[in-house]
């Protein structure tokens, strides 16, 4: 696989964490305004922004995984970008984009142990959560994923047009990324739901497939999922509270 840009060398040797950023969707429900990851809020790319909380919270290099013809699309989002980048090309699944990042985190910096698993589409993650993933990892966890209660009445559809069962939410968590992982144990996990055939939805499920346990670290709500129309709007009133909270601090 080819890796289609490259930054600065590693600059953090302590313990590197390496993030990959899934950034490969086309955005269909999002509409109109081009690939998701690259669509703006306060006049920044979202990819841009997970990139820059991933570093605030302690990832030390990142690799992008996209669409290799936005190349210098993504070259111009992340042309400020606070820790070093590699871009290389999505698969036809989410499963098979994070797997290319995993080769090419393993082959950007061979000495990380730990890798995060982000999505582009998370632009807000408070760095509070991504270094409460990192020190799960440090503290001996393989797999650790960020989530929050449920808020919502949930109910399961029952197969009778119409009728459904209401399940207890108390124990319901809602799962967000980034999720950490011990490198070389998804790499493993990746291999196995390939060559099985099995479809996962998230990283962790494909860790659970050859029997890791998984560790939960407490979410955000400011780590909205950025997939309609509305929440691009809820992620610019987020961006612009942020920005004003900075402006009023660094006023006095």
């Amino acid at each position: 696989m080819t890796s289609l840009h490259k930054s600065t060398q590693l600059h953090n040797s302590y313990e590197p964490v390496v993030a990959v950023v899934v950034a490969a969707g086309s955005g269909v429900r999002l509409g109109e305004g081009g690939p998701k990851a690259l669509r703006t809020v306060g006049g920044r790319a979202l990819v841009a922004h997970a990139v820059d909380a991933l570093a605030a919270g302690g990832a030390a290099r990142v690799v992008v995984v996209g669409r290799g013809e936005l190349a210098a699309d993504f070259s111009r989002a992340l042309g400020t970008a606070p820790i070093p980048w590699t871009l290389v090309e999505g698969g036809v699944e989410r499963q098979d984009s994070v797997a290319h990042g995993l080769a090419e985190a393993a082959r950007v910096v061979p000495s990380a142990r730990h890798v995060l698993v982000h999505d582009a589409a998370r632009p807000f993650v408070p760095a509070a959560v991504v270094s409460a993933v990192i020190a799960a990892l440090r503290a001996g966890a393989s797999a650790v994923i960020p989530a929050i209660p449920v808020v919502d009445t949930i109910r399961v559809a029952d197969p009778r047009p119409g009728e459904a069962t209401v399940v207890d939410r108390s124990r319901l968590r809602a799962v967000q990324t980034p999720q950490g992982f011990d490198l070389a144990t998804l790499a493993r996990a990746h291999d196995h739901v390939r060559s099985a055939g099995v479809a996962v939805t998230d990283d962790a499920m494909a860790c659970e497939a050859i029997g890791v346990q998984v560790t939960l670290v407490d979410g955000s709500r400011d780590s909205l999922k950025v997939t309609e129309p509305f929440d691009l709007l809820v992620a610019e009133a987020v961006w612009r509270q942020r920005t004003a909270a900075i402006a009023e601090r660094t006023s006095r």
